[in-house]
């Protein structure tokens, strides 16, 4: 039986088809269909094109109906489906999103997605609403009700702004080995021993496979202390003291410490550190006889970082390396930590490790431009 549609390509159709095939850039489908007017044009039956190609008898024939009564960029291009219809309406879903930034109900922490999907249906917004659908929704607007990102969130005025400018230009002066420039802050350590001994890593061998090292979830908490950190980031030079407390009498103690011990050939100590409120001159006066707390404050140059902008404090940097490398485990007592703390500063003080600062008060105008107050004429 003759076929109904014959394919009859042109040299310039063919080709084209060619190209699609032999480059394999295009879709899968426009492929597919190429190879099938190709095969058909060369006198190929459907059954044997429909074996060739892994499709049907009537995909075959379909594709030759539609190049002959349609044209060849018609048969390759897949059409516009309609699709199924929107579930909420341009309305419900405006509803939905301000819904889900709002606060949660009474007697939960937050939004879950049933109970968004029950919310539009009470309110007769929508007959009925499926979890799946609140979260595609939701994902289309990247919302994540779920998701809760603790952050300090500072107030910026021109206070804030003028601490900022005036610690980047601290950090840009160049070094002076008689006014040296240190960063100085503290960190609450928690004191856990552990009930169990852990079991230690072993390694793979032909018997067992290798295991990681494990310890139990019980322990001992034996109190707490803090870890006072001089950081000079200029010279590669850090020092941590560790204490019970963190009172007014330690932190003058501290600076003696720094004045009379650390930099005792310094004629200024250009001292920053955070707003926290025993970080005072008074402390002095309230631990030392007025004449020795007036020596200790005149050799130090006191720069404040801003509130809720200790990213400015180098320290930071030094206290997080800390962290990840010898404080993140659990340590059991006061004498541990003074060892392990004295053995990781003696090691980063050996190597000199100082820190590349290169954001200036330049760049601070440009990429925080934001907060900074309009000049008043």
């Amino acid at each position: 039986m003759s076929k109904k549609y014959k394919i009859e390509l042109s040299a310039e159709d063919k080709q084209k088809l060619l190209d699609i095939v032999k480059k394999g850039k295009a879709s899968a489908r426009e492929i597919r269909r190429a190879h099938t007017l190709l095969m058909s044009s060369g006198g190929k039956s459907d059954e044997v094109i429909a074996k060739t190609l892994h499709i049907s008898v009537a995909t075959v024939e379909r594709t030759r109906k539609q190049f002959c009564t349609e044209n060849l960029e018609a048969t390759l291009k897949e059409r516009k489906r309609s699709g199924k219809p929107q579930k909420l309406t341009a309305f419900a879903e405006a509803y939905l999103i301000a819904t889900t930034c709002s606060d949660a109900p009474c007697g939960s922490a937050r939004w879950t997605l049933r109970m968004l999907a029950d919310k539009l249906v009470s309110l007769e917004i929508v007959d009925s609403l499926s979890k799946s659908t609140v979260g595609r929704i939701l994902k289309k607007n990247e919302l994540k009700p779920w998701l809760k990102e603790q952050w300090c969130i500072p107030q910026v005025n021109s206070e804030f702004v003028c601490r900022i400018e005036d610690v980047l230009d601290l950090y840009s002066r160049p070094l002076d080995p008689k006014r040296p420039l240190v960063c100085f802050d503290e960190r609450l350590c928690l004191m856990i021993k552990d009930v169990h001994q852990p079991i230690p890593p072993t390694a793979k061998t032909e018997e067992k496979p290798g295991i990681i090292e494990k310890f139990d979830y019980e322990y001992e908490r034996n109190g707490s202390c803090n870890l006072f950190t001089f950081f000079a980031p200029y010279l590669g030079w850090r020092h941590m003291k560790v204490t019970s407390r963190r009172t007014k009498v330690d932190f003058a103690i501290c600076m003696k410490e720094l004045v009379d011990i650390h930099f005792a050939d310094a004629l200024v100590i250009r001292l920053v550190m955070d707003n926290l409120n025993t970080h005072t001159i008074g402390a002095l006066y309230e631990v030392f006889q007025p004449a020795e707390a007036r020596r200790i404050a005149k050799k130090l140059e006191i720069h404040h970082t801003p509130k809720h902008a200790s990213w400015l404090n180098m320290v930071e940097s030094e206290l997080s390396v800390l962290v990840r490398q010898c404080l993140q485990r659990r340590i059991p007592d006061l004498e541990t930590l003074e060892t392990e703390v004295s053995i990781w500063e003696r090691d980063r003080n050996q190597n000199k490790v100082c820190v590349d600062w290169c954001f200036r008060t330049e760049d601070a105008r440009v990429k925080l431009s934001k907060i900074y107050p309009t000049p008043q004429n």
